[in-house]
């Protein structure tokens, strides 16, 4: 099995590979009632953590060769996805029906300033650990930056350059050639096996970044070569910013501003005129124009605003209310079982709004409408957005909109 055009290793159109590659029909996989248990297999058996979102209609482009059409019938405890059983009944389907699939990430980037920097951490056995610094090196961050579809590594950072971790060391003496699709298939000392403590942990950044905002908002920078450069006002449009958000792994974009609105960047103003068409998964993947059109300076460097993919509703504030979360194009809410500071400390992060002050259940800023997406939420604390928390799955709970979580934040970063 394999996921192909998504960028990174745990997202793309699936494929399964049975005398040759091939696609999966969409309608075998159950939509709209989320279903998950055949994606559950296919993300397990990639070595990536659970299920985040199933996309219809070749969302990751139109495959090749053949579309599977027997409907798989999996249990999601099977460990790989030729163990499932298959119904005899088959549906008539095109590659207009690939079927795509996202799954949440088997490494990370915690405490940087974007998805595309910070400390390495790595999903093994259902927990998240860290990773020693002892011979880490740019082939490594490689292998990390495309993994997470954050391009290449501009840096790599060693002594817990971004703040100490917590919990397990899973990973000492990592030694990747740079080649490899994600950073557990590398040689190391082995899973759990290291001589370092927590103040040794592995940071690397990535080559792209908004500056002067938040997570989602802030001045474009790209990075040619070995140097970050600003983008002009003039050769940035919509879809470019469709592409960016989609990178730092954020919401569509709200509103791309010019004239420095983030403030003057430094080194260069890129000269390429980027020429994205929307649905790229990074921006070094889009055409561009290699002919200058407009003389820039800083005083035109480009900057974004991105939804973020969580909001608090109805509390006043940006940062205070219901906890809603954006998946699939719709705002749906959390239900407050096992709600705690942790998981409200991953979304005041998120949202910019500083520490979390308190946490309410029971729909204290009113009941929410629409769907219930997250029950059972489990945050370390430390994950860089809430949809990379761990949940009962998307969709499955077992409440209503009487017991909608809610967050207090302190409203500025401190």
């Amino acid at each position: 099995v394999r996921l192909v055009d998504g960028g990174r290793s745990c997202a793309g159109r699936v494929e399964f590979y049975r005398g040759q590659w091939g696609t999966v029909c969409d309608t075998h996989w159950d939509m709209k009632k989320l279903q998950w248990y055949d994606a559950e297999v296919v993300c397990r058996e990639m070595g990536c953590g659970p299920p985040v979102e199933m996309l219809g209609a070749a969302a990751f482009g139109r495959g090749d060769g053949q579309v599977w059409t027997e409907e798989l019938q999996c249990r999601g405890n099977e460990s790989n996805i030729y163990s499932c059983p298959t119904s005899s009944y088959k549906h008539s389907c095109s590659h207009d029906n690939d079927v795509g699939l996202l799954c949440a990430d088997s490494v990370r980037l915690v405490d940087g300033s974007t998805h595309c920097a910070g400390r390495v951490e790595v999903l093994h056995r259902g927990q998240w650990g860290t990773v020693c610094d002892d011979d880490w090196d740019m082939r490594d961050a490689a292998v990390v930056c495309r993994e997470l579809g954050c391009g290449e590594a501009v840096d790599v950072l060693v002594n817990s350059h971004f703040g100490q971790g917590s919990g397990l060391i899973w990973m000492d003496d990592v030694d990747c050639s740079g080649s490899e699709s994600t950073l557990k298939n590398c040689r190391s000392a082995g899973w759990g096996k290291h001589n370092c403590n927590q103040t040794k942990n592995a940071g690397v950044i990535c080559s792209v970044r908004l500056v002067g905002g938040l997570r989602c908002t802030g001045r474009v920078e790209v990075l040619h070569g070995k140097t970050w450069t600003t983008v002009c006002d003039a050769d940035f449009d919509q879809q470019d910013a469709e592409v960016v958000c989609r990178e730092l792994g954020c919401g569509l974009p709200v509103e791309v501003l010019g004239a420095a609105a983030f403030g003057r960047g430094e080194g260069q103003v890129w000269t390429k005129e980027l020429q994205c068409r929307g649905n790229e998964s990074q921006i070094h993947l889009c055409p561009k124009s290699y002919t200058l059109k407009h003389d820039c300076s800083h005083d035109n460097d480009v900057g974004l605003v991105c939804a973020d993919s969580v909001r608090l509703v109805d509390g006043g504030g940006h940062c205070s209310g219901r906890v809603e979360v954006l998946h699939r194009g719709q705002w749906g809410t959390l239900c407050d079982d096992d709600w705690d500071m942790r998981d409200a400390a991953v979304v005041c992060r998120e949202l910019g709004c500083g520490e979390a002050v308190d946490v309410l259940g029971n729909s204290h800023f009113g009941p929410g409408s629409g769907p219930i997406w997250m029950d059972d939420v489990d945050c370390s604390g430390s994950e860089s957005t809430l949809k990379t928390c761990t949940s009962a799955g998307w969709g499955k709970h077992d409440c209503n909109q009487t017991k909608n979580a809610g967050v207090s934040c302190s409203g500025k970063m401190l």
